[in-house]
């Protein structure tokens, strides 16, 4: 598909986002037509004025003209107010549109797409991206309408009052619409790099801002400084290229207009042509001629913001026309009884990269608990990413209650599963709130208040002002590692899922906390299915069945005693953890 057809299709599809908002654009339309049309009307007045009022010393026509200038001007604003009140109101409208539909579409959108997208350039898009849409296309119309009305006013003056004259401006457009072209494809082109400029220096600021601490503490400052001088030049030129282009074409085609006025007074300078005008006349044609160059230099530009918003719109659409999370599912599942199975699954996260997961087969019995342990990299966190269908496995089966999890609805099969993981995503916003965050059905304060207490959440809010109510900051800033994940546990008991996936889910406690939450964790593993992936090997002494992992291959499998008995890895990692060599 060509570049140009590529546009074409992006502009209908962009048009297709004012459908709804038809009325109010077209009382814009009516606006910048009215606007255009009362600064024609107000130019071919000049030769009333000049030949009735001062040649033929008329004084009715100038007092005429006293009232005639305030009354033109009042409509002028009027309708200049209605333009541009009523074209924002779309533009807004449109912009609104489509950031709801990128926010909710990203939701949407597997894990996969966002582990190949940073963070900042998807917010980008979301932010500046839509409001270039928004900015750029409105500025566009706006210009395109009103002036593009304005130059076929004057133009119709112009050969109203000699036809022979005014076809010198006509034989210059084709030159106008050439340069118009060519440099099309540069504002596009341009545009689109500073699309992706943008992104990169939201990305770069974000990662500063989440990474402060780090950037302090190592200083890093003069490396960041550097890395976002160096993108946020490259910004710059991208802008003053696009700078460049337009003021160029603007020049151009400003100079080829004023070739076309000089011509204009030399052949109006023959005795033939002399005796046809009036002074009246006379004025009134140089006046539309000379009017004629700020709308053609408007009109030059608005090519420039219409391919800056055509780029933008590319960009958004691109995101949009991203494939959603698959949810081929068909079956319901109320809830689940946890009996879980891996039967020869083999999954990588790139098909040119060594396997995540080699083969790997397990059965979880309903209501017993699975441990996962190996070193970092060996697999353990890719066995819940499978089982909650993040990814999907290049091979092999995953079953839960003997169902293929492929055949459930993607709503219905991660609502069987409570994740606590080592780290926290908190909201900004209460502690209650987040612990609610995921509940099923109606919520009561004291439900909250319950499983608060469950997983030793109400040791710190219990001294907090505001208590439950105390808002987190954002992802949690004003708590420790430690309150967080208390936090998530909280949120785990309070959805009452069968089946629970605790990810070093006591990583970030103390030891006094860590005995606490021990306790309400085995609580909590009563009667549910349970998949712990561990680094303390003290936290899983006691559980059904452990698998040791290595480079994605399950190398060890037994209860705890079996296998400090086998005296292999799984006992290696146990004596360095409790000789001290390694915590």
């Amino acid at each position: 598909m060509s570049a140009e057809t590529v546009k074409q299709k992006t502009f209908r599809r962009l048009m297709g986002y004012i459908k709804p908002y038809r009325a109010a654009f077209f009382f814009s339309i009516i606006g910048m037509l009215g606007y255009a049309g009362v600064d024609t009307f107000f130019f071919s007045q000049i030769e009333t004025l000049i030949d009735d009022g001062l040649t033929s010393s008329n004084p009715k026509i100038l007092l005429y003209g006293a009232i005639f200038v305030p009354v033109v001007f009042i409509l002028r604003g009027l309708f200049n107010f209605i333009s541009t009140y009523f074209l924002n109101w779309v533009g807004f409208r449109v912009v609104t549109t489509l950031r709801q539909q990128l926010f909710d579409h990203m939701m949407k959108l597997p894990v996969s797409f966002h582990d190949r997208h940073s963070t900042g350039d998807l917010i980008s898009k979301i932010t500046y991206t839509t409001q270039q849409v928004a900015e750029a296309s409105s500025r566009a119309v706006l210009i395109l309408i009103r002036e593009g009305a304005f130059v076929i006013g004057l133009l119709s003056l112009m050969f109203y009052h000699s036809w022979q004259l005014s076809l010198v401006f006509l034989v210059v457009g084709p030159l106008i619409a050439k340069i118009v072209a060519v440099v099309s494809k540069r504002f596009r082109k341009v545009s689109g790099r500073i699309q992706t400029a943008m992104g990169d220096v939201t990305t770069t600021a974000e990662q500063m801002i989440n990474g402060h601490k780090v950037v302090v503490m190592y200083e890093g400052q003069k490396r960041e400084s550097k890395r976002f001088s160096t993108i946020n030049n490259i910004t710059r030129n991208q802008n003053m290229k696009l700078i460049n282009a337009q003021s160029l074409s603007t020049s151009l085609i400003q100079l080829i207009a004023s070739f076309s006025l000089s011509m204009v007074l030399v052949l109006a300078s023959f005795p033939d042509m002399l005796a046809q005008l009036s002074a009246g006349a006379f004025t009134t044609l140089l006046t539309a001629m000379i009017m004629l160059l700020r709308p053609l230099k408007q009109l030059t530009t608005v090519n420039s913001d219409f391919q800056r918003g055509i780029a933008a719109a590319q960009s958004i659409f691109s995101v949009l026309d991203e494939d959603a999370e698959v949810d081929s599912g068909k079956q319901n599942l109320d809830r689940a009884r946890g009996d879980i199975k891996f039967e020869h699954v083999n999954f990588a996260y790139n098909e040119t990269e060594s396997p995540a997961l080699a083969d790997v087969s397990f059965h979880v019995k309903p209501g017993k608990t699975l441990a996962l342990v190996g070193r970092s990299g060996s697999g353990k966190s890719t066995i819940s990413n499978l089982l909650t269908r993040f990814y999907t496995p290049q091979g092999g089966v995953i079953k839960l209650d003997d169902g293929d999890i492929y055949d459930y609805r993607l709503k219905a099969l991660r609502r069987q599963f409570a994740l606590v993981s080592q780290h926290v995503t908190l909201f900004n916003d209460s502690i209650a709130n987040n612990i609610a965050y995921g509940a099923h059905g109606d919520v009561t304060l004291d439900d909250i208040r319950r499983v608060a207490e469950q997983a030793y959440v109400t040791e710190f809010t219990d001294n907090l002002p505001n208590g439950l109510d105390t808002t987190v900051g954002e992802n949690g800033v004003m708590l420790s590692g430690g309150q967080r994940q208390r936090i998530a546990i909280a949120r785990a008991l309070l959805r009452d899922a069968p089946i629970l996936i605790l990810d070093e889910a006591t990583s970030a406690l103390d030891s006094e906390s860590e005995r606490h939450i021990q306790s309400a964790l085995q609580a909590l593993q009563q009667d549910r299915t349970s998949i712990v992936i561990a680094h303390r090997l003290s936290t899983i002494e006691n559980a059904d069945e452990i698998l040791v992992l290595e480079d994605g291959a399950v190398i060890e499998r037994g209860n705890h005693q079996q296998l400090l008995e086998q005296e292999g890895a799984y006992y290696q990692l146990y004596s360095l953890q409790f000789s001290g060599e390694l915590s």
